[in-house]
């Protein structure tokens, strides 16, 4: 089925933009793969590649709670991905990887500028959205999906809300109703808890990928948070400072898992401030 294109209408908070839904990035066997592409009127503007939550089972490329930021000028590309009920990890990975490709190899069409991405995400998104950051280039995980194999998956910042980043110590992080939700999650995901699946697990970390050459970080994550330990973003901030990575945590004192405080304006400037070091 041809993807379709037609101009909608987006409100974010005080202006406008343009966008395309469900242009096609790549096959997954018969599989189609889609992003929603949320251009400013600005020329050219900077790319962000948003990945959304939903415990890797759940969400869609429809929610997009960081629209906000298209107010400060950066286009932003809404990526859905196999979820776990449909393929297990990597292939998550594989199609958010196959989406940054395309949209390199198709930045003069599509009207934006993918020389500099940044890759932000929610809850679950926030940690593919690491993992895809700290491994350009890595075998296992960029995959053969799309027909942009020549293009860079590279990305030049990530921005992490409420996310994981060690899958192997997660659940002894975890509140009694925390393990209610990751315990079933994680199975879907890597075919069972991250103690009998140790290998994948480790590949599913973004802890275990850091090198000096990765992208600056952004951690933002509540201290009250009962599904997703607060302690994934500690952990993940000190690796980056171990490393001498460039890293900023900000933690939300009070904040659970999500809420309307984490894209509140005054913290999409701050994301924004960012992007705009980093990708201007």
């Amino acid at each position: 089925m041809r993807s379709s294109f037609f101009l909608l209408l987006l409100a974010s908070t005080s202006g406008w933009c343009d966008t395309q839904t469900d242009l096609e990035y790549a096959k997954a066997g018969d599989w189609s793969l889609k992003l929603d592409l949320h251009r400013p009127q600005v020329v050219n503007p900077p790319l962000i590649i948003y990945v959304h939550g939903g415990a890797w089972r759940a969400g869609s490329k429809s929610d997009v709670p960081v629209a906000a930021l298209l107010d400060h000028g950066f286009a932003i590309a809404s990526v859905d991905y196999r979820l776990s009920t449909q393929a297990r990890f990597p292939a998550q990975i594989h199609d958010i990887k196959a989406a940054i490709r395309f949209l390199r190899a198709n930045a003069t069409r599509l009207q934006v500028n993918a020389g500099k991405i940044a890759i932000i995400g929610s809850s679950a998104g926030g940690h593919l959205a690491a993992l895809v950051g700290v491994t350009n280039g890595h075998k296992e995980l960029e995959g053969t999906i799309g027909d942009n194999l020549d293009q860079s998956s590279d990305v030049s910042c990530i921005v992490s809300f409420y996310g994981a980043s060690n899958l192997q110590s997660i659940l002894g992080q975890s509140t009694e109703f925390g393990l209610t939700v990751r315990i079933p999650a994680l199975k879907l995901l890597l075919g069972d808890v991250p103690e009998q699946k140790p290998d994948l697990a480790m590949l599913a970390s973004p802890v275990a990928h850091l090198d000096k050459g990765d992208p600056p970080l952004l951690l933002i994550h509540g201290d009250a948070d009962p599904q997703m330990p607060v302690t994934q973003s500690r952990e993940f901030a000190k690796a980056y400072e171990t490393k001498k990575l460039p890293v900023t945590f900000i933690t939300m004192p009070g904040s659970k898992h999500g809420g309307a405080e984490f894209y509140a304006p005054e913290m999409m400037s701050r994301v924004a401030k960012l992007l705009e070091e980093h990708l201007r």
